[in-house]
């Protein structure tokens, strides 16, 4: 694995200009942005009719212009409004019980939000605690990983603990990650039901100023067990390797302040004294810990505290909070907020996420190379397979693939209704 100031430098190197941005955008959201897709997941299979027309987008456009409440009509009016406002970030929020763009001409207390997806956001400055090789918004192959974990522990608990079957989870751009749950069930519940789904997922509790985040009590709660099985996998590697987190006393401080008094006063004296690798002395701390009775959790609150998912629990609770949207553009670094596939989680490398330069350059240069190639039958490939954006749409479109049976079943279950109604 290459070393952080190598990681650095490459990523300056794939850098786009922002000076740029405004060109680039428009090129991207007249010729790649993926709106058929885009409306076909919001529409969720057209039941009930005004689903997509309800549902509020915000845009930022350039020097932070904010613009909340808008809606549409359908994927043309989107598309065409798009063009036209250029924006340089679009979230999604929930879909209310009027049109938004209408919500100032709708009596006060008429305009709520009825249904969202459930939604989870994961930052990397969240963790800056516990890494030793980036702070702030930067990133590097060493504490990518705390993402990576973090997504398979929370996947893993939506679908088994929780049932559901219907997980987006899209790359931020730049130093985190979403996850959009989909489901019927997920997108109707209250903001109650959901602020108790992100108090579930929550482990980790307590502010800057508290030094021991994570108390836990035998016997565990199979969320906690399953969790750990998950950790035991890559804590070594992640925390003690690529953090070196027990390299010098600043940082091995900060471990032996979670560990009974006995063991971290023996501990501190013995590695002042001795040059040890991060490893030897996580040997050293985990047969020292195995051998305490003092409290038998003590190393796996370690880990937890450590590794475990450190998640923006309002950005869940919020029925009226709004989310980055898949394929949106990250303004400072050009990279296309794209989905990631679960099962190529541990190879997913953000670094080679397109930025909306190269794409641009890559429709440019396939066009170039296909000279034979008769201008109409050009027109007729879709701009997104000339690039590499190929793949994570492909991820997108399968997703989409796996909420047809749910559209499905919704429309027919309408159709029965009206029939039974004599309305069909």
């Amino acid at each position: 694995m290459a070393d952080t100031e190598d990681l650095q430098t490459s990523q300056k190197s794939s850098q786009f200009s922002q000076s740029d941005l405004p060109e680039l955008l428009n090129q991207y959201y007249k010729r790649l942005f993926p709106y058929k897709y885009f409306f076909q997941w919001l529409s969720y299979g057209g039941v009930p009719k005004n689903y997509f027309v309800h549902r509020e987008f915000s845009f930022t456009l350039k020097d932070d212009v904010y613009l909340r409440y808008q809606s549409f009509v359908d994927q043309q009016e989107l598309e065409k409004e798009i063009i036209k406002r250029n924006p340089y970030k679009i979230d999604i929020g929930a879909v209310f019980s009027h049109k938004p763009k209408d919500h100032k001409m709708i009596k006060p207390g008429a305009f709520q939000a009825e249904e969202k997806e459930l939604v989870f956001d994961i930052d990397m400055t969240d963790y800056d605690e516990v890494r030793t090789c980036c702070k702030g918004a930067d990133i590097c192959e060493k504490c990518w990983w705390f993402m990576v974990v973090a997504m398979k522990i929370v996947d893993r608990a939506l679908k088994d603990d929780f049932g559901f079957q219907h997980r987006l989870w899209v790359y931020s751009g730049r130093r985190g990650v979403h996850c959009w749950v989909c489901d019927e069930s997920a997108r109707k519940l209250s903001q109650n039901a959901r602020s108790a789904v992100a108090e579930y997922l929550s482990v980790i509790k307590g502010g800057e100023s508290q030094i021991k985040k994570v108390n836990l009590h035998l016997p565990y709660h199979p969320y906690i067990s399953k969790s750990l099985e998950i950790l035991k996998a890559h804590f070594v590697d992640l925390v003690i390797e690529n953090q070196d987190m027990l390299s010098c006393k600043e940082q091995w401080e900060g471990m032996l302040a979670l560990v009974p008094e006995s063991v971290q006063n023996e501990l501190n004296a013995s590695w002042s004294t001795t040059t040890k690798t991060s490893r030897e002395r996580w040997d050293e701390l985990e047969m020292k810990l195995e051998n305490c009775t003092e409290r038998k959790e003590t190393k796996d609150e370690i880990m937890f505290q450590y590794c475990f998912p450190r998640l923006d629990v309002n950005v869940t609770k919020g029925l009226n909070h709004l989310l980055k949207s898949p394929f949106c553009v990250h303004p400072k670094t050009g990279r296309v907020c794209v989905p990631i596939s679960m099962q190529e989680v541990d190879t997913f490398d953000p670094f080679t996420v397109p930025t909306i330069s190269q794409l641009c350059e890559e429709i440019d240069k396939h066009d170039k190379n296909t000279p034979d190639m008769i201008e109409d039958e050009k027109k007729k490939i879709p701009a997104f397979k000339k690039t590499s954006l190929v793949k994570p749409i492909g991820i997108f479109v399968e997703f989409l693939k796996s909420l047809e049976g749910e559209n499905d079943n919704r429309w027919k279950s309408f159709r029965d209704e009206e029939e039974r109604k004599g309305q069909w």
